[in-house]
C-alpha cells in the first residue's frame, strides 16, 4: 500500500483559525501570471485549491489541484477521466496563497473565477494518496479525528468520484461526477465505519488492483480550533426539506461555505458560499455545481440563508425540493482582529470616473455605507448579508424611516476578497464626491445579525463574541425609524438614528435587558420586534486596539478622549444623549487634523461641512476641541462615541 502524505505533517496547534486553512477567493482572469495571497499557507503545510469558472461554459469545468499530487497534476470532478498533467494552471503553492499560470481555464482575461483552498490540519481537512488491491485495506490518514466525509479519485486511469459521508453510513456512497441519489454497496467502504486514524476499504471500485487514488477527508464537530482549541470549523450533517423545500440547520456556528447535495433522488452537488453571495430574505444566491460545467447561475429562489447558529431557509425562499439532503458546512472567520486596518477602510472616490472601479479595503467587506459629500443625499447602507451582488442592491438610509430599497441598477457590489466596486453613481452626478467606509465583521469589533420578528419578548444570537456596546438595529420590508441600543443610556432608553433627540424609553425595545456575549434581547416594540416583519442589527464592541464604544462628559474645552490607540482615530461617530446633538461623522480620509474637520451627519442629507474645527487628532483617541458646540462638547453633557483606530 501506497500512503503518501502532503508537504509537512498535520499539526494540532492549539491557537488554529478557520482564516488560517480555508479560503474562498474571487478573481478576474488578467492572461498574465497571477499571485492569489489568501494567507493560506500550502507551501509549508500543504492542501488543496478548488477553481471554477463563474462565467461561460466552454472551459467550464472545476479543476483541482493538491500539494501530494503535484502544482502540475489536475483533476476535473465533472468527468470521471484520469488526472492530467499540465503546470500551466497553478505554476506554484506559496506560503500564502498560490501562483496561477496563463492557462486559459483558469485564467482568461476579464472572466471570474471562483477558487476554494482548503489548507491540510488536524480536525479540518487531510489529503492522502494510496495503491488499489481489490481487496480490505485500511488507508492511515493524519486528520485526527474521524472523518465526516472522503471523497475518493482515481488518478492513472478513468473511475468515478466516490463519496462517502457519515449521514449515509458505512455502507452508502455518492458519486460527486454524478446527480445519482445514493446507493449502497458492502464493497466499498468495508462495510466499516471509518476511525480517527483509518479510513476502510473493501473490494470496490474504489480500491480497484494497480489503481493510483487520491483521497480528500473532512472532519465532523472535532473542536481543535480557536483561542481554547475546542470550536468546531466544519460539520458533515443531513437535514430534510419540508414540503415546501424550507429547512434549517443548526451548526452552534454561521457558516460561510456549504456543499449540499440531495441523497434520496437524483440532485446537483451545490457549491454555495457567501463571499459569491449567499443571504438572507429575498437576498439571492449565486449557485456553481460541482458536477457540471454550467457557469454561476443565480438563484431566484434563497439556497442557503446563514444566521448566527447555521443556515436554512423558509420554503417561500428556498427552490430546493422536499427530500434529504447532506452538506458539508464550514465556519465564518473567526479570529479576534488587531489592527484597525484590517476592518475598516474610509475611501474618496469621484463618481462616473473609470466605472466600474474598485474601492479597496485590502479586506472581505461585509458593510458599507456611502454619501455624496458635496449636495444633499444622506447615507447610504448596505452589506452583504442582506444582499448587494451583480443581482441586486438592498439599501437603507439613516437619514430615513424608509423601508429597504432594491436597485436594480446595482450602484455597488463587492469585490470579493478587495472591497466595494462602484458600478455607477447614486445618482449619476459626473464628478460628484462621494465618501465610502468599509466595514468587516469580526469577533469583538463588529457583527450583523439579520431576523424576522416575533411580536413577542425573546432573546436572539450574535457572534460578536464579546458584549454588544452599540446596537443599530432597522426594520427592513416596511417605514419605521432606527433604533439604538448604547452600552451607556442603558436597557431603558434608546436613541433614534435618523433624528438629533435626545434618549427616550426604550424598554420595550430591549426588554429591559442587557446583551451578553452571546444573545441580545428584544421585547415587543414593532420597531425591532414586528411579527412577520423583516429587521437588520449592527453590533459594535470596544476592540483593544482596533476600536472603542464608549461615552464623555462635555466640558466645554478641550479634552483628549482615549481610545486605546497608538496612532489615532481614523473614524469617529459622536451623538449627544441627554439633549439634542446630531450624529456627526468624522474620517481621517476626508481629514482629522489641527485645523478645520469635514463632517456628515448620519441623521441628515446635508452635504458636508468643512469650515469648523470640532475635532483634533491625538495618538490615544480623538480631541474635542474647545470650539465644539453643545451638540458634541456642552460643559456637563453627555455624549457617546465610537471611535476606529
Amino acid at each position: 500500500m501506497l500512503n503518501k502524505k502532503l508537504l509537512g505533517s498535520v499539526s494540532s496547534s492549539p491557537k488554529v483559525f478557520v482564516e488560517d486553512v480555508f479560503s474562498t477567493y474571487l478573481y478576474t482572469g488578467t492572461g498574465s501570471a497571477i499571485t492569489i495571497n489568501n494567507d493560506i499557507d500550502l507551501s509549508g503545510k500543504g492542501g488543496l485549491t478548488w477553481f471554477k469558472t463563474r462565467t461561460g461554459t466552454t472551459t467550464g469545468d472545476h479543476y483541482l489541484i493538491d500539494t501530494v499530487r503535484g502544482n502540475n497534476k489536475l483533476l476535473v470532478t465533472t468527468v470521471a477521466d484520469a488526472q492530467d498533467t499540465d503546470g500551466t494552471l497553478l505554476t506554484a503553492f506559496n506560503s500564502n496563497g498560490f501562483s496561477i499560470g496563463t492557462n486559459g481555464v483558469v485564467n482568461t482575461n476579464t472572466r471570474t473565477y471562483a477558487s476554494w483552498t482548503f489548507r491540510e490540519q488536524a480536525k479540518f481537512f487531510d489529503v492522502v494518496t494510496f495503491s488499489g488491491n481489490s481487496s480490505t485495506q485500511n488507508i492511515s490518514h493524519n486528520l485526527g479525528s474521524e472523518p465526516g466525509m472522503i471523497i475518493i479519485k482515481r488518478t492513472d486511469s478513468t473511475g468515478d468520484w466516490w463519496v462517502y459521508h457519515r449521514s449515509l453510513g458505512n455502507t452508502g456512497y455518492l458519486r460527486l461526477n454524478l446527480n445519482n441519489a445514493s446507493a449502497t454497496s458492502a464493497g466499498i467502504w468495508d462495510s466499516t465505519t471509518p476511525t480517527s486514524s483509518v479510513f476502510s476499504l473493501g473490494n470496490g471500485s474504489a480500491n480497484l488492483s494497480g489503481g493510483t487514488y487520491v483521497a480528500y477527508l473532512f472532519a465532523h464537530n472535532a473542536g481543535g480550533f480557536g483561542t481554547a482549541g475546542t470550536d468546531n470549523v466544519v460539520s458533515c450533517g443531513t437535514f430534510t426539506a419540508d414540503g415546501s423545500g424550507g429547512y434549517s440547520v443548526n451548526l452552534g456556528y454561521e457558516p460561510q461555505y456549504v456543499f449540499l447535495k440531495r441523497t434520496d433522488a437524483t440532485g446537483n452537488w451545490f457549491i454555495l458560499d457567501v463571499m459569491r453571495g449567499a443571504g438572507v430574505g429575498t437576498a439571492t444566491t449565486q449557485e456553481l455545481k460541482a458536477n457540471l460545467v454550467a457557469a454561476e447561475s443565480t438563484n431566484a429562489g434563497n439556497l442557503m440563508s446563514p444566521n448566527a447558529t447555521g443556515f436554512g431557509v423558509s420554503s417561500t425562499l428556498s427552490n430546493l425540493d422536499a427530500g434529504t439532503y447532506i452538506y458539508m458546512a464550514i465556519r465564518r472567520p473567526m479570529k479576534v482582529p488587531t489592527t484597525g486596518t484590517s476592518v475598516f477602510s474610509p475611501n474618496i472616490f469621484t463618481e462616473i470616473v473609470s466605472i466600474p472601479t474598485t474601492l479597496t479595503s485590502n479586506f472581505a467587506t461585509d458593510l458599507y455605507f456611502v454619501a455624496r459629500r458635496n449636495s444633499a443625499t444622506g447615507f447610504y447602507w448596505g452589506d452583504k448579508l442582506r444582499g448587494s451582488n451583480a443581482a441586486t442592491n438592498n439599501l437603507l438610509t439613516s437619514a430615513s424611516t424608509a423601508a429597504e430599497v432594491t436597485f436594480g441598477s446595482t450602484p455597488t457590489s463587492f469585490a470579493s476578497n478587495t472591497g466595494v466596486i462602484i458600478n455607477q453613481g447614486f445618482n449619476n452626478s459626473s464628478g460628484a464626491e462621494d465618501i465610502l467606509y468599509q466595514f468587516r465583521r469580526a469577533p469583538g469589533f463588529f457583527d450583523e445579525v439579520c431576523y424576522t420578528g416575533t411580536g413577542s419578548a425573546r432573546t436572539l444570537n450574535h457572534n460578536l463574541t464579546v458584549v454588544p456596546e452599540l446596537m443599530i438595529v432597522k426594520k427592513r420590508n416596511a417605514s419605521a425609524s432606527w433604533q439604538v441600543y448604547t452600552a451607556a443610556t442603558g436597557n431603558t432608553l434608546k436613541l433614534i438614528l435618523e433624528e438629533n433627540g435626545s434618549t427616550e424609553g426604550g424598554s420595550t425595545s430591549w426588554n429591559g435587558t442587557t446583551p451578553t456575549a452571546s444573545v441580545f434581547s428584544l421585547g415587543t416594540d414593532f420597531r425591532v420586534n414586528g411579527s412577520g416583519d423583516t429587521f437588520v442589527n449592527y453590533l459594535f464592541a470596544t476592540c483593544p486596539g482596533v476600536s472603542k464604544v464608549g461615552s464623555y462628559t462635555g466640558n466645554g474645552g478641550t479634552q483628549a478622549i482615549a481610545c486605546g490607540f497608538t496612532g489615532g482615530a481614523r473614524f469617529v461617530l459622536i451623538k449627544r444623549t441627554d439633549s439634542t446633538g446630531d450624529w456627526y461623522v468624522y474620517d481621517t480620509a476626508r481629514g482629522i487634523v489641527s485645523g478645520n474637520d469635514p463632517y456628515l451627519l448620519l441623521n441628515s442629507t446635508a452635504a458636508e461641512v468643512t469650515s469648523t474645527d470640532y475635532i483634533d487628532p491625538v495618538s490615544s483617541g480623538f480631541e474635542i476641541s474647545s470650539t465644539a458646540p453643545a451638540a458634541i462638547n456642552a460643559n456637563g453633557g453627555s455624549f457617546i462615541f465610537l471611535a476606529i483606530a
